[in-house]
C-alpha cells in the first residue's frame, strides 16, 4: 500500500497477476503498469487505500528449489521428511543444500536432509574442463555403443566422485579391462554350479576342504569391507576390493587350483561338492554386492543361480554381516598366503623349465620341495595338498636342516603315461578296452555312484 506500507497478498491479485504473465510473460512485472496487476475495488484492509506499489525486491532465486522438499516429501507415503540423502555437485553448496538447509531451520528447525553426498565434475585427462571447441568431449552415449553401459557404470563407481573425475579412451580401455576380468569370473563361478543344488549338496563349512574354506575367508573380507564402503558411499574402495577379489584371489589362484576337481573328480564326490558350495556362497554374495553398480550383469547372475525367493537381485538384500563374519578366518588366510607365496617360488621354477624345454606344461613336471624351518612344517601339514597347489602330476617333499634357502625347487620331467581324461603323468593307464588309457583316479570317477 502506497499510503501505509502494509504488503498485500491475496488470491485476486496472484490471479490478476497470472492472467498479466500468461499474456505478456514473467517481464510483465517490471514492464506493464502497475494498474493491470491491481483486480477492480482493491483496498489496502489496514488505512483503506486504493494506491499500490509494486515490489521489485528478489526473492533468492534458489528459494523454489530449496523449498522442494515441503512440496515432495509430507505427501508421499513411502518417503520421509527429513530425506535420507541430498545428493548433487560441490556448486551446490551455496546453492541448493544451503537453500535447502536454510527453508527447513526457517520452518521446522533442522536440515531437511540426513546426510549431505556432493560430487566433483567431469574432466578430461589433462585437467580441463570438457569443451567442443577443445574436441575433448566424450559423450556418454558413445561409450556405451562402444563398451557397453556396464562399462560407464563401473567407470563411474572406480571414480573417486569427491574430486574432479577424469574421463579418456585410455581411462575408459581399463575400465572394459577391468569389467571383462570380473565378468569372466562370475561366470565361471556359474558354470561350474550347472549341477549344484543348494538344498542338497551344499557342504557344511568345517567339512569343506582347507582351500575352498580359504576363498570363502578371503570373500569374506572382502564382503565384509564392501558392505562397510556402501554405508560410507566409498565406491572406488568397493570397486578396488571387488576387483582384487574377482582378478587376483579367485581368477588367478583359485579358479587355477580348482579345475582339476571340477572337470575330473566324480561328480558327487566330496571334494567336488566342497568346490561348488564355496563357488555357491561367492556367485551368490558377488551378485548381492555387485547390484547397485553393475545391476546388468548382477541381474543375469542372478537369474543363473537357480530359483530364489526374489524374482530379481534388485529385490534382495546384500549379504548380512553376520553370514560373513562366519567365514572369517584369519588363521587360515595367513597360513594360505605363506602357501601361496611358496607357490609362486615353484611357478618361477616351472617357468624356468618351460623355457628351457624341460617341460610343455605344468601337468608335465616331476617337482622336487625342499624346505627348511617354518616352510618345512607348513608344507608336511598340507603334504596331500601340494600336487593340487601346483598343479603337477609328481611331487617329492622334503624337509631338510642346516643352513641354506628356506625352500629349494627342483623341476625335472614327470615319468610314466599321461591319462587322456585328467592330463596327469602317472606310473601307469588302462589297457582295458572300455578304460583304455585313463588314470586309476578316472576310472573311479567315472564308475557308476553305488
Amino acid at each position: 500500500c502506497a499510503t501505509c506500507g502494509e504488503a498485500l497478498l491475496t488470491s485476486s491479485l496472484v490471479a490478476r497477476a497470472a492472467s498479466v504473465f500468461d499474456e505478456y510473460g514473467a517481464d510483465a512485472w517490471y514492464e506493464r503498469p502497475t494498474e493491470e496487476f491491481i483486480p477492480e475495488g482493491l483496498a489496502c484492509p489496514g488505512c483503506g487505500g486504493t494506491t499500490f506499489e509494486r515490489e521489485r525486491d528478489i526473492l533468492d532465486v534458489w528459494f523454489d528449489s530449496g523449498s522442494s522438499h515441503e512440496a515432495v516429501l509430507p505427501f508421499r507415503d513411502e518417503l520421509t521428511w527429513p530425506a535420507d540423502i541430498y545428493l548433487e555437485g560441490s556448486d551446490q553448496h551455496r546453492g541448493w543444500f544451503q537453500s535447502s538447509l536454510l527453508v527447513g531451520l526457517g520452518t521446522r528447525g533442522r536440515p531437511p536432509y540426513r546426510e549431505v553426498l556432493t560430487h566433483g565434475f567431469v574432466i578430461d585427462v589433462d585437467g580441463r574442463k570438457m569443451s567442443k571447441s577443445l574436441g575433448n568431449t566424450i559423450a556418454p552415449q558413445e561409450v556405451i555403443k562402444e563398451s557397453g553401459a556396464e562399462t560407464l557404470r563401473l567407470w563411474v563407481a572406480s571414480s573417486d566422485f569427491r574430486d574432479e573425475l577424469r574421463v579418456g579412451k585410455q581411462i575408459l580401455q581399463r575400465v572394459v579391462e577391468a569389467y571383462r576380468k570380473i565378468r569372466n569370473t562370475c561366470r565361471y563361478l556359474l558354470a561350474n554350479i550347472y549341477d549344484f543344488d543348494p538344498a542338497t549338496d551344499m557342504v557344511p563349512l568345517e567339512s569343506m576342504e582347507e582351500v575352498d574354506r580359504y576363498a570363502l575367508a578371503r570373500y569374506g573380507e572382502v564382503a565384509r569391507d564392501v558392505l562397510k564402503a556402501y554405508d560410507a558411499y566409498d565406491f572406488p574402495g568397493i570397486f578396488q576390493r571387488l576387483n582384487q577379489l574377482t582378478t587376483v584371489d579367485l581368477s588367478a589362484f583359485y579358479a587355477d587350483v580348482s579345475k582339476d576337481r571340477l572337470y575330473t573328480f566324480a561328480a558327487t564326490s566330496a571334494e567336488r561338492r566342497s568346490a561348488q558350495t564355496a563357488m555357491y556362497v561367492m556367485a551368490d554374495g558377488l551378485a548381492r554386492l555387485l547390484a547397485p553398480i553393475l545391476p546388468v550383469t548382477a541381474e543375469e547372475m542372478w537369474k543363473h543361480l537357480g530359483t530364489r525367493d526374489e524374482a530379481s537381485v534388485h529385490l534382495a538384500h546384500f549379504p548380512t554381516a553376520e553370514s560373513v563374519e562366519k567365514l572369517l578366518d584369519p588363521p587360515l588366510v595367513r597360513r594360505w598366503e605363506r602357501l601361496i607365496a611358496i607357490r609362486d617360488e615353484v611357478n618361477r621354477a616351472l617357468e624356468v623349465a618351460r623355457q628351457e624345454k624341460t617341460i610343455g606344461n605344468s601337468l608335465g613336471a616331476h617337482v622336487v620341495l625342499r624346505a627348511r624351518g617354518a616352510a618345512a612344517g607348513l608344507l608336511e601339514s598340507c603334504r596331500n595338498d601340494l600336487p593340487m597347489l601346483f598343479i603337477v602330476s609328481q611331487l617329492d617333499f622334503e624337509s631338510a636342516d642346516g643352513e641354506g634357502p628356506e625352500v629349494e625347487v627342483i623341476v625335472t620331467k614327470a615319468t610314466g603315461e599321461k591319462c587322456a581324461r585328467c592330463w596327469r603323468i602317472v606310473p601307469a593307464t588302462s589297457k582295458n578296452q572300455l578304460t583304455e588309457g585313463l588314470c586309476e583316479r578316472c576310472m573311479a570317477a567315472l564308475r557308476p555312484a553305488a
